[in-house]
């Protein structure tokens, strides 16, 4: 099953990077303008990082008996990126300036290669300016999202103390603020701080998750041929005017879990995996070229929900069983709000089941979703859900679309 989690995430990466080509091309409205834009030319980065990180525990499964946080404390990694920007003059470049995304490698060392490994990760990512601060210097954000593998995970013979890692493949993900220093025409220095979660998104157990904040610090370098103007451009042109309007997302999206389910007062982890399908319809309204908002009807079928098991036999296997099947389907609704980026847009989500609130079901849920597009209004879905802000979930991966998507191709030419 790890395999296949590998495979999927994978093929996410691979398509995400295939979007950045996809996505271009499906917006441009006519072909005048593609010649005319290319002309222009993307611009092209290269950055290398190297990041010195501190472990952050995840108590209690961490901590051994003799608390003792003897797993690692400490960590370097070290990344190659390669990144690109939208035309000098697009209609693109105009809404979202000093923006850039790309593909990255990350080597990671926690000195503890025995217990965890020294994984490697591919990722996607995206970076842009939050302020620019004077001629020479900006405050910049990035957020990462990709497989890492190499992990050793939880084994009972081989590897008892690492209770915190059970596949030899997780999720990474990473955010951060840093500040970019041109040092000359072509070349910038970065300097920031970052946070790194590792998770398999509980398609396998243990699942406490590895957490990690990491001081950063990089060289970019521009390879563009001709080094755009990005201020002389905006200093020309002035954004149009967005027509506000509404949009209607669909996603339909599944996973697998694995579950720990409570038996005298522990949670005692399920041999089996459950799958889990969802729907979900979001009537958005859209602000702005940033953002959207509105409401969402979501409609799930967990199998694992409200999975149970009884008193046994000491030495005899025991049983876990599922309930009734309407008690594992639930109805919801959710607030949602969504911050747009070239090609990557970032999803949030806060709800409560009306259909079906016991066991499992009750409380509040939350989502967090990476959407790539690969078309004007069909995406990726990439998210993960929790419970009550605190209570891994499960993964959401499918595809979706936008209907009544109004924006405006981010090639095309602002006049």
């Amino acid at each position: 099953m790890t395999r296949l989690f590998y495979r999927i995430i994978y093929l996410f990466v691979i398509f995400c990077s295939q979007g950045f080509v996809f996505a271009q091309d499906s917006l441009i409205q006519q072909p005048i303008q593609r010649e005319t834009i290319m002309q222009g030319g993307y611009k092209n980065l290269i950055s290398i990082d190297f990041r010195a990180a501190k472990v952050i525990p995840t108590a209690p499964f961490y901590k051994g008996m003799d608390n003792d946080y003897s797993l690692s404390e400490k960590g370097v990694s070290a990344h190659l990126q390669y990144a690109f920007g939208l035309p000098e003059g697009s209609f693109g470049n105009c809404i979202f300036p000093q923006t850039s995304q790309g593909i990255g490698l990350a080597y990671f060392n926690y000195g503890n290669g025995k217990e965890l490994g020294n994984p490697m990760a591919g990722y996607i990512f995206q970076n842009a300016e939050i302020l620019r601060l004077n001629q020479l210097l900006g405050l910049h954000y990035e957020w990462n999202f990709g497989l890492s593998t190499g992990w050793k995970y939880f084994d009972t013979h081989e590897n008892p103390k690492n209770v915190i890692i059970g596949s030899k493949e997780n999720a990474y993900i990473n955010a951060g603020l840093f500040l970019r220093w041109y040092l000359a025409k072509r070349l910038a220095l970065n300097t920031g701080f970052d946070f790194t979660h590792f998770s398999n998104g509980n398609t396998e157990y243990p699942n406490s998750g590895f957490n990690t904040s990491s001081f950063r610090l990089g060289l970019q370098y521009d390879l563009s041929k001709k080094l755009p103007n990005a201020e002389k451009w905006r200093m020309k042109k002035q954004i149009p005017a967005f027509e506000r309007h509404w949009s209607y997302d669909v996603v339909a999206f599944g996973s697998w879990r694995r579950k720990g389910v409570y038996f005298i007062g522990n949670q005692i982890a399920s041999p089996h995996r459950y799958p889990v399908l969802g729907v979900y319809i979001a009537p958005m309204y859209n602000f702005g070229y940033r953002v959207r908002a509105g409401a969402s009807l979501d409609l799930i079928h967990d199998g694992s929900a409200n999975v149970y098991t009884k008193d046994y036999i000491v030495g005899t296997e025991q049983q876990f069983f599922k309930p009734y099947w309407k008690e594992q389907i639930a109805a919801g609704v959710s607030a949602r709000a969504d911050y747009i980026m070239p090609i990557f847009t970032l999803s949030i989500g806060l709800g409560t089941h009306f259909i079906n609130r016991e066991g499992d079901f009750k409380g509040t849920y939350q989502s967090f979703a990476l959407k790539t597009g690969v078309s004007k209004s069909a995406f990726l879905h990439v998210g993960y859900s929790i419970k009550d802000f605190h209570e891994p979930n499960y993964l959401m991966l499918g595809l979706g679309y936008r209907f009544n998507n109004r924006r405006n191709s981010l090639l095309s030419i602002v006049k």
